[in-house]
């Protein structure tokens, strides 16, 4: 059986050569590839996902034992649709180049500069299991967009999804258009080492580094959408009844299977207990019960369910107190399955691992501050975030905030919704990611800038004093640019 499997591996990785050639011959027949060969793609996209919306639904809900219908279509298939039809909307103003100036005195000699956006080539798209559909055809809407063909690798932990996928992408792209790989952590592997002209990953920071190490050896270069603990500010002036809403509804979205999910909170110590207050009511109001309740997510699998209860336990063990949102009493120590209550956790210490660890599920540590640059100073202290977010409406101490630290995004007086923003840029800083996408700047990470300059007829060089043999004109330029 070991040895069928080791065949089967081989076979793949073989085919994935194979599909690669394919890819890259055909792309380099085709160029320049047509802003109507790039529309017609994203229309068959576009169709992909409409056509087979129900099915991708259904798909992903068996993946996580349950996940809401409407979930799936709002945060998987409308996201990914939305930014198709962006990408394709503008991509003729992306496409066109942009004139540069020549360095003086050159532009009034006739010499011209442009920047040319041309497709990279093939891209290789990595895929996490959180958002499985939409983690896919989001950034896909740029590479596309650039003029590229894709190659797709999903999560192994989303088998439905990923099986569905790659059914339904021959119906809409020939091979050498769009192709998807399926299997194991050995096919990812194997799929990570391949000489891609760009790759893309989404997932955990300690996969990201391995990722980055296989594209390191054919150069290929990288953009990585990690994640880490994205710290929730909560100023004295914040409306606490607003609070409580908005980050019960972005930390129990997906469970809080979100690389965006509201991580920590910062909470001023004077009013820890009424906004743990109000994100009580906040998550009671959106889910008055949860184990029959369609709209809430399960947690994804065993391995991450017992992964959350032993920080829950880690956490109680080191003197925290957790408190469990359960609004409707329901007994989960006896539920068949893995759906999981918000779990608050008071007085964290940074030797629990619910503040070392990415919790990527229903748990909320409130830590206290007594000043707003206390809590700067703790964050500033740790691994840069995703994203970062601040309630509050002191304008200076929003941008005090702001100011003195960084993240891959923010949004003000709300969470999550930066990366809803089709029109602005979507990526993580260090740890939590480098390079982004949507809209223009995805249409440009999948692009080379490509630079031209043409010439005049004048011979510049001798005017310049720039050739051999060296003499007044050589002396007279020196003089002029060496200048302090």
């Amino acid at each position: 059986m070991a040895t069928a499997i080791k065949q089967d591996i081989a076979g793949e990785t073989a085919r994935m050569h194979e599909v690669l050639a394919a890819q890259k011959a055909s792309f380099t027949a085709a160029m320049p590839e047509s802003l109507a060969t790039r529309a017609d793609r994203i229309d068959r996209a576009i169709a992909l996902l409409v056509d087979n919306a129900e099915e991708f639904a259904k798909a992903v809900s068996e993946d996580f034992g349950h996940r809401s219908r409407e979930q799936t279509l709002m945060t998987d298939i409308m996201p990914s649709v939305s930014a198709l039809k962006h990408a394709k909307k503008h991509m003729a103003a992306w496409s066109k180049g942009e004139k540069r100036k020549p360095t003086f005195p050159l532009g009034l000699l006739g010499a011209k500069a442009e920047v040319v956006y041309q497709p990279k080539g093939v891209v290789g798209v990595v895929s996490p299991w959180n958002f499985p559909v939409g983690m896919v055809f989001v950034p896909m809407a740029g590479i596309l967009a650039a003029g590229n063909r894709a190659m797709i690798k999903p999560s192994e932990f989303t088998e439905h999804v990923s099986a569905l996928m790659a059914r339904l992408v021959p119906d809409y792209f020939d091979e050498s258009e769009m192709a998807v790989f399926t299997g194991d952590s050995e096919v990812g592997v194997a799929f990570s080492k391949l000489a891609f002209d760009h790759m893309i990953f989404t997932g955990a920071t300690s996969v990201g580094k391995h990722i980055m190490r296989a594209a390191a050896d054919n150069l290929v270069p990288v953009t990585l959408e990690l994640g880490g603990k994205s710290p929730t500010f909560v100023g004295r002036s914040a409306d606490k009844q607003l609070v409580g809403q908005r980050i019960a509804l972005g930390k129990m979205m997906n469970a809080g299977q979100i690389c965006l999910a509201p991580d920590y909170l910062l909470v001023p110590e004077d009013q820890e207990g009424e906004v743990i207050d109000s994100v009580t009511s906040g998550a009671t109001a959106l889910y008055p019960s949860l184990l029959a309740n369609d709209d809430y997510t399960s947690v994804v699998n065993g391995r991450n369910y017992d992964r959350l209860q032993s920080y829950l336990a880690d956490a109680r063990e080191k003197g925290a107190e957790v408190i469990e949102v359960n609004p409707g009493a329901e007994d989960f120590a006896s539920a068949n399955g893995h759906k999981m209550p918000l779990h608050i956790v008071r007085n964290p210490t940074d030797d629990m691992k619910v503040m070392q660890e990415e919790i990527f599920g229903p748990i909320l540590p409130v830590k206290t501050y007594k000043t707003i640059d206390e809590a700067i100073d703790y964050v500033n202290a740790n691994d840069r975030p995703l994203g970062l977010y601040y309630f509050g409406q002191d304008k200076s101490e929003e941008d005090r905030v702001l100011t003195r630290t960084i993240s891959g995004g923010v949004t003000v007086n709300d969470v999550l919704f930066h990366n809803a923003m089709e029109d602005l840029p979507f990526g993580g800083v260090g740890p939590s990611g480098m390079g982004n996408y949507h809209g223009v700047d995805g249409f440009r990470t999948f692009s080379h800038a490509r630079a031209v300059y043409r010439q005049p007829k004048l011979d510049v060089a001798g005017l310049a004093g720039f050739k051999p043999p060296y003499g007044k004109a050589t002396a007279k330029t020196l003089a002029k640019e060496l200048k302090k």
